[in-house]
């Protein structure tokens, strides 16, 4: 298909658009309303606020990490918003000290109060701890913490100690006992094999209270330097960038070269210091010295740094009675009963799989029948992430074992996840499979799993593909869609894919899979301007996407010329969305709502209307340059009308969401949806009813007949 060639857009200028990362958060603000709605039990509002902490880490050591290397080189190129790199790093940073702020507002105000009242108390400081609580901490400390702890102090001979990224340390000024009055710098790092969590023996025996391991080590600091007085101390905690700069075409070994510069990630530059917002000035001043580090990259934290321990606490025993109940587990796949012949399933019928209301098990059962299975000639899959013990792994080594032929791309360059997949590609290679390590200066992003078989009327070749990793953790907090076919067209394109990414060998043309980075983003935007030129001639258009991010301009820009032209667009964005709404001359055409829920919404599906002759497609990518244009991703069409139709409800009940959903208004904000008039809601709970009322009609019909629940919310 050639480039996909539209006259000039109405719709070219930077004002219509919004920058990436300052939407990025807005995503953020979003989970943290999650945090702050007293809806919500008391410990999901814990875990909600512990993810907004982790999704800034991640931001500071990749986006703005970025940022601060495109100043530094001098590039002041601007973005689709007209922004340039030193503009962008100067409204983020007034963005996100508002936004931590409003983490620890949260927390302090609202979420400390509420845990005391629920029977769990944070002893927010040492110094408040009763006599008898104190002995206990002491005691704790000395049997539990000071045998871990490696104090450092910097003088003429030690210089500076180098400080590991998210390591949290506790800094301090001290002063010899022999009247001198010079001070010293002195550090300890809070070690991170124990638990951030101290618990402490109630004196009452039914209020539980904690205290934070940095608030035992910082009551127990004098004992690591007994010839020095304690001037004055506090917890710090340094991010740094930990985007990897890999020069592939020079690398000779891809698996080595990462592995090195793993190491580098721990001391990278720092870009944002946090520090306890009464440290001492003089403290500050050696840190922020030391560390080069910028005053508008310091953070002065009214509470304990790093809220991501919050997910720990949100694990503590005796409070499931402030957790969410209302979900059921995965449930049963109806079409694949337990112990079930996979192959035989497949051949019946296409299956669409929805997780995580049920469950990720057939995937890993596709795999380790196909394992064991005589007939099974070979297995090709790409592993983008996986679980720490992951039984897709163990199938695909046993597999190797048992003689197949395995080929497994692992995605050496999938961030944060690099280290982890250097040690499934050694065990891999180790067993006896194929391992390749993905194409020099792409991300190999796609789901896809590939299963040949020998049968009596010859080769047929089983295909899974998904929106969401090969990950059986992931699977059950992640929503994402998946397809097991043996459709002998898909077979050809999935053999096809593999043979390109082994052998770099494009096919002439594909039948049914559209593929990144040489062919998915003409195919979008031709979708998108079949709708626009139907609108244009009196026809229906309508198009429906639920993506994670949506920043591409060429797509924006297609969207605005088709909304322009009259088609409906309704647009599901869980985060990034540099579109704006309500733009002259597209009105109320294009809207966008943003679903934040007990789920992390992750898959990819997309509805052309194509004037009566609906067009449905999943894919593993979203709709940004880098997705398009960067990395190798799979768009796959759901071609039988029962599975579009399941996919039709999957959308049409989170357009109808009035729980989770945020909707962004004309003024680029996000706003829950007014209930008056359209009752209470909530997308994710009615599919997770929908998967229970459709395992337990299984059960009751047996395996002779497969019930599909009635597709009603339209």
């Amino acid at each position: 298909m050639g480039i996909i060639r539209m006259g000039k857009s109405n719709y070219e200028g930077p004002e219509n658009y919004r920058n990436r990362e300052l939407s990025w958060i807005l995503f953020d603000k979003r989970v943290l309303s999650e945090a702050r709605n007293k809806n919500n039990p008391l410990f999901e509002r814990l875990k909600f606020l512990s993810i907004t902490s982790s999704n800034l880490d991640e931001f500071f050591m990749v986006r703005v990490a970025s940022l601060k290397d495109m100043v530094n080189a001098g590039y002041d190129k601007p973005d689709i918003a007209g922004m340039t790199p030193g503009q962008q790093i100067m409204a983020l940073n007034k963005a996100t000290h508002e936004l931590v702020d409003l983490q620890y507002s949260t927390y302090n105000r609202s979420l400390l109060p509420q845990l005391h009242l629920n029977g769990l108390t944070v002893i927010e400081s040492h110094e408040k701890l009763s006599d008898w609580e104190a002995a206990y901490v002491d005691q704790f400390y000395e049997e539990n913490v000071y045998p871990v702890l490696t104090p450092m102090a910097v003088d003429s001979s030690r210089p500076f100690p180098l400080i590991r990224n998210k390591s949290l340390n506790i800094g301090a000024l001290v002063r010899k006992k022999n009247g001198d009055e010079f001070l010293e710098f002195a550090t300890v790092q809070v070690p991170s094999v124990l638990s951030r969590i101290v618990q402490i023996p109630s004196e009452k025996g039914q209020e539980k209270k904690v205290i934070l391991l940095e608030e035992v080590i910082e009551r127990n600091i004098h004992k690591l330097f007994l010839n020095y007085d304690i001037v004055c101390s506090a917890p710090f905690r340094i991010m740094r960038n930990a985007d990897l700069t890999i020069e592939e075409d020079e690398a000779e070994d891809l698996l080595k070269e990462i592995e090195k510069q793993l190491k580098k990630r721990q001391w990278g530059q720092a870009i944002r210091l946090e520090v306890e917002d009464t440290v001492d000035q003089r403290l500050l001043s050696i840190i922020e010295e030391e560390l080069r580090i910028t005053e508008e990259d310091i953070y002065k934290i009214d509470g304990p740094l790093d809220l991501t321990f919050l997910m720990k606490m949100y694990v503590l025993p005796g409070f499931e009675h402030l957790k969410e109940n209302s979900y059921a587990p995965p449930q049963m796949v109806p079409e694949l009963p337990p112990e079930c012949d996979i192959f035989e399933k497949i051949r019946e019928k296409d299956i669409l799989l929805h997780h995580p209301y049920e469950t990720f098990t057939p995937v890993v059962d596709f795999i380790r029948q196909a394992a064991r299975d005589k007939d099974v000639l070979a297995i090709k899959q790409t592993l983008y992430r996986v679980s720490g013990n992951s039984p897709i792994i163990a199938a695909l080594a046993q597999a190797a074992e048992n003689g197949k032929q395995v080929s497994v791309l692992v995605e050496l360059k999938a961030r944060f996840d690099e280290e982890n997949n250097i040690v499934w590609a050694k065990m891999l290679e180790k067993a006896g499979c194929h391992v390749i390590y993905g194409l020099v200066g792409l991300k190999t992003h796609s789901k896809i799993t590939l299963v040949v078989r020998r049968e009596d009327d010859g080769i047929r070749r089983y295909v899974h593909l998904g929106t969401g990793n090969y990950n059986d953790a992931t699977a059950k907090l992640y929503t994402d869609v998946g397809l097991l076919t043996c459709s002998p067209s898909i077979g050809e394109d999935a053999t096809a894919v593999f043979n390109m990414l082994s052998g770099y060998s494009e096919p002439l043309s594909w039948n049914k899979l559209s593929l990144a980075p040489l062919w998915l983003k003409d195919r979008f935007l031709f979708l998108i301007n079949r709708e626009r030129e139907n609108a244009l001639a009196g026809r229906r258009g309508h198009i429906i996407a639920k993506i994670n991010s949506l920043c591409d301009k060429d797509i924006i820009k297609a969207l605005y010329d088709a909304g322009a032209a009259g088609v409906k667009i309704e647009l599901i964005v869980r985060g990034i969305c540099c579109l704006k709404t309500g733009l002259p001359g597209i009105g109320n055409n294009i809207t966008i709502r943003s679903i934040v829920g007990n789920f992390l919404e992750h898959s990819r599906i997309f509805y052309f209307e194509n004037d009566g002759k609906a067009e449905v497609y999943c894919a593993s990518a979203d709709w940004m340059p880098r997705n398009l244009e960067r990395r190798v991703e799979i768009m796959f069409p759901i071609d039988k009308p029962e599975l579009q139709k399941k996919l039709m409800t999957i959308l049409n009940l989170q357009l109808k969401d009035t729980v989770k959903a945020h909707v962004l208004t004309d003024k680029g904000i996000y706003e829950k949806i007014d209930k008056r008039g359209k009752g209470s809601f909530n997308s994710q709970l009615e599919f997770g009813n929908m998967a229970v009322k459709a395992a337990k009609m299984q059960e009751q019909v047996g395996n002779s007949r497969v019930f599909i629940p009635e597709m009603h919310h339209e």
